[in-house]
């Protein structure tokens, strides 16, 4: 099934309230939300994005997010 709308990095950055810079670091780190590329654009599946943000909670909550 298809997505109904894919994020931009400019959608994911005003999500996560991070400069853009920051969501392209992330993937050369490879620690982010997993982009999907389009062409020459990346764009980020909402569910994807959603999941990252429930794993990066957990792990705040167990005192793990240093680790990242």
């Amino acid at each position: 099934m298809l997505p109904v709308r894919l994020l931009s990095v400019q959608e994911v950055a005003e999500l996560l309230q991070v400069p853009v810079q920051t969501v392209y670091d992330w993937r050369v780190r490879g620690v982010g939300p997993a982009p999907i590329r389009v062409g020459r654009y990346l764009r980020f599946d909402p569910a994807d994005v959603s999941l990252w943000i429930q794993q990066r909670k957990a792990e705040s909550q167990r005192g793990t997010w240093w680790s990242r």
